[in-house]
C-alpha cells in the first residue's frame, strides 16, 4: 500500500498516532477509573441497552398484532357484509323481473 494513504487513514504517521491513542486511552483509563467506572460495567451496561432496545422492539410488534387484531374484528365482517350486500344487488340487476 502507498504509505501516503496510509498517513492519511490514520491522519498522521502510524507510528505517531499510535504512540498518542495509548497516552489518551491511559488518560481516560484514569479518568474512568476515579469515576468508578470499570470495562465490565461499560460492557454490561451496553449488554442491558441492546437487551432493552431488543425488548421494545418485540413489544412494540406485540402491540401492533393487537390492534391489527381488533381492528380486523370490526373491519373484516363489515367488509365481508357489504361484499355479500353488493353481489347480491349485483345480481339482482340481472334477474329478469318476477311475473305476477
Amino acid at each position: 500500500m502507498d504509505s501516503n494513504l496510509i498517513t492519511r487513514f490514520f491522519g498522521g504517521p502510524p507510528g505517531w498516532v499510535l504512540v498518542r491513542l495509548v497516552f489518551l486511552s491511559f488518560v481516560v483509563g484514569v479518568i474512568l477509573s476515579a469515576l468508578g467506572i470499570s470495562p465490565h460495567e461499560i460492557l454490561d451496561s451496553f449488554r442491558r441497552l441492546i437487551v432493552r432496545i431488543y425488548d421494545m422492539g418485540f413489544e412494540a410488534i406485540d402491540w401492533a398484532i393487537r390492534y391489527f387484531v381488533i381492528g380486523a374484528m370490526v373491519v373484516f365482517p363489515v367488509w365481508f357484509i357489504v361484499r355479500v350486500m353488493k353481489v347480491g344487488k349485483a345480481t339482482a340487476k340481472q334477474l329478469p323481473p318476477p311475473e305476477s
